[in-house]
C-alpha cells in the first residue's frame, strides 16, 4: 500500500474516531452530573465526580504517551484503550456505591485519556509535509470531533429528556462500543514501529526556553476557558437568561468552531503559528472581559461566543502544530501527552478549584474577569515563546 493511500486511510479513520470521541464527551460532560444526581448523590459528591476526568488527565496521558513512543505501536494502544474504556463502562449498568462509582469513573477516564492525544498524534503525522503540519488537512479531520460533540449534545439531550436519566449508562456504553469498533479501522503506521535504538530523551527538549514558554501559554489559555466550560451556564442562569438562550449561545460557539476547522487552511500556516497564539490570547482577554462586564447583553454574548473560532479552534490547531515541531518522531506521543496534561489536565483541576472559590466569594463575574487576565498571560507567554523560537 502506498504512503498516500495509507495517509488517506489514517485521516478518514481518525475523522470517524474523533467524531466518536467527542460524541462521548458530548453525552458525558452535560448529562453525567444529572445521572449522578438521579442516583442520590449530594452537592459535594457531584463536585467530586465532575472533577475526576480532569484529575486523570494530569498523569494518564503521559503514561500512555511513554508506552506509545517506546513501543512504536500508537494505533495498537488506541485500540487497547478504547476496548478497556468500553469494558469499564459496563460497570455503570450495575448498582454501585458512591466509592465504587468514583472508582469506575476514575478507571474509565484513565483508559480513555489515551485516545484523543494518541489520535491527535496520528493525525498530525498523517497531515505533515516537508513544510510542517498541513493545517487545512488537520482541520478537516478535527472538525468531525466538533460535529460529533454537537450532534451528541442535541440528540442525546432529547432522548434523555423523553426517556429519563436511567438510560444514560446504556447510551454511554453504546457510544464507547462504537468508539472501540472505529479504533480498529485505524491503519498501523509503519514508520512508528519499535526499533532497537533507545527512545530519545525528553529532558533536553523540555529545557528549551521556547518549549517552556509554549507550555505556559497553553496552560493559561485553557485555564481561561475553564470559566467557560464549568461556569458559563451557571453564570447565565444567575443573570436570568433562559435555558433556550443558554443553549443557543453554546450552539453558536460549536458551530463557529466547525466552520473554522473546515476553512482554516486558508489562513493558518506553519510560519505564523506563534502569531496566532498571541492573537488568541488577546481575543480571549477581550472575550471573557466582555462576558464579565456585559453578561446581560445577548448580542455581546453572541459575539463573545463567536470568538471561540480564534480562542479555541485556531489556538488548538496552532498548539498541535508546535507540538509536532518541538517533539518529532518518537517524542511525538509524549509531547502530545504533555500538552494534554499541562493544558487540559492541570488547568482543569486548578481552574475548577480556584473558580469555585472566586464564584463563592465574589460571584460568577469575577471568574470571567480572572479568565480575561489569564488570556493576557497566555498572549505574553506565547509572544515570548515566539521570540525564543529560531524557526519563528
Amino acid at each position: 500500500m502506498s504512503d498516500a493511500v495509507l495517509q488517506r486511510r489514517a485521516l478518514l479513520a481518525s475523522a470517524a474516531l474523533s467524531a466518536a470521541c467527542f460524541a462521548v464527551i458530548g453525552v458525558f460532560n452535560p448529562y453525567a452530573p444529572l445521572w449522578f444526581k438521579s442516583l442520590g448523590l449530594g452537592a459535594f459528591e457531584l463536585g467530586l465526580m465532575a472533577s475526576l476526568p480532569s484529575w486523570t488527565r494530569v498523569a494518564a496521558p503521559y503514561v500512555w504517551g511513554v508506552l506509545a513512543d517506546r513501543s512504536g505501536e500508537r494505533v495498537a494502544l488506541i485500540r487497547l484503550a478504547a476496548v478497556l474504556t468500553a469494558c469499564t463502562a459496563t460497570a455503570y449498568l450495575l448498582p454501585l456505591s458512591t466509592p465504587a462509582l468514583a472508582a469506575v469513573t476514575l478507571a474509565l477516564f484513565s483508559f480513555n485519556a489515551a485516545i484523543v492525544p494518541l489520535t491527535e498524534t496520528v493525525v498530525a503525522q498523517a497531515s505533515s509535509t516537508a513544510g510542517g503540519m498541513d493545517a487545512g488537512r488537520y482541520g478537516r479531520v478535527r472538525v468531525w470531533g466538533s460535529v460529533g460533540f454537537l450532534v451528541s449534545v442535541l440528540l442525546f439531550g432529547m432522548v434523555l429528556e423523553a426517556q429519563g436519566m436511567a438510560l444514560f449508562p446504556v447510551l454511554l456504553l453504546a457510544l464507547l462500543a462504537t468508539q472501540a469498533a472505529i479504533a480498529f479501522a485505524l491503519p498501523r503506521q509503519p514508520e512508528t514501529h519499535a526499533t532497537d535504538e533507545p527512545a530519545p530523551q525528553l529532558a533536553p527538549v523540555l529545557l528549551e526556553p521556547r518549549v517552556r514558554w509554549f507550555f505556559a501559554g497553553a496552560f493559561f489559555m485553557v485555564l481561561a476557558h475553564i470559566a467557560l466550560y464549568v461556569f458559563f451556564s451557571l453564570y447565565l442562569d444567575a443573570l436570568g437568561h433562559s435555558k433556550r438562550v443558554i443553549g443557543v449561545l453554546w450552539g453558536v460557539s460549536v458551530a463557529i468552531e466547525i466552520v473554522w476547522f473546515w476553512f482554516q487552511g486558508r489562513w493558518l500556516s506553519p510560519q505564523r503559528v506563534h502569531g496566532w497564539l498571541v492573537a488568541a490570547g488577546l481575543v480571549a482577554a477581550l472575550r471573557f472581559g466582555a462576558t464579565a462586564a456585559l453578561g446581560t447583553e445577548f448580542w455581546v454574548l453572541l459575539l463573545a461566543q463567536a470568538a471561540h473560532a480564534i480562542t479555541f479552534a485556531a489556538q488548538h490547531t496552532a498548539c498541535v502544530a508546535l507540538v509536532s515541531r518541538y517533539f518529532p518522531g518518537r517524542l511525538r506521543s509524549r509531547g502530545q501527552a504533555l500538552y494534554s496534561m499541562g493544558a487540559y489536565g492541570l488547568s482543569g483541576v486548578v481552574g475548577g478549584v480556584l473558580g469555585a472559590a472566586l464564584a463563592s466569594e465574589l460571584g460568577y463575574a469575577a471568574v470571567f474577569w480572572a479568565a480575561a487576565v489569564s488570556g493576557l498571560l497566555s498572549a505574553a507567554c506565547h509572544w515570548r515563546a515566539g521570540r525564543c523560537d529560531p524557526g519563528h
